[in-house]
């Protein structure tokens, strides 16, 4: 009797067969793993009082990368999504220590924007950032420092060359 029954796990084909259990648990990849590490890395927050730096771009991509290079390094951040915005945000709050702008979106740009910037806000660092400097579209980065931009960055940018200008301006994060 006992030779007819199977036993659980077993196949009548296999009859005797060693069984191996297998126990299924949730298992995260590395890609997850990898992000909750640099998540933690990131916002244990900063060594230091935060420096307050405006980002301005209409390109939501852009706008966030910069953000994010930028917070990573223990800057406080503000975004705004054109220049017309920008101007609506620092009416009435205290300047920030450093503006990243493009120079092309829609609304009062370029060299007008810095110019306007630079009056209001002197004591205001300003970072120039574009993808058209000396493309022929009428701007260049020379023109960017002449209406009183403290750096111009041509695009595509450069993690290191942007927390390079932005320590210079502001001062290194503590990190």
């Amino acid at each position: 009797m006992v030779d007819s029954m199977l036993m659980a796990g077993e196949s009548s084909q296999r009859r005797g067969a060693p069984v191996t259990a297998v126990i299924l648990t949730r298992c995260e990849c590395k890609l997850h793993a990898i992000g909750r590490v640099w998540n933690a890395q990131v916002t244990t927050g900063p060594k230091r009082s935060a420096t307050d730096v405006l980002v301005i771009d209409d390109d939501a991509i852009m706008r966030d990368l910069v953000s994010d290079w930028l917070e990573a390094e223990g800057y406080a951040v503000r975004k705004a999504t054109s220049c017309r915005a920008w101007i609506g945000q620092l009416l009435g709050q205290a300047s920030p220590a450093l503006i990243v702008t493009d120079m092309f979106m829609p609304g009062p740009c370029g060299t007008e924007a810095i110019a306007k910037l630079k009056k209001q806000h002197p004591g205001t660092a300003l970072i120039a950032v574009s993808g058209h400097f000396n493309s022929g579209q009428g701007l260049s980065a020379s023109d960017a420092l002449a209406a009183g931009a403290d750096r111009a960055l041509a695009k595509p940018l450069k993690r290191a060359d942007l927390i390079r200008a932005v320590a210079e301006l502001v001062g290194a994060s503590a990190r």
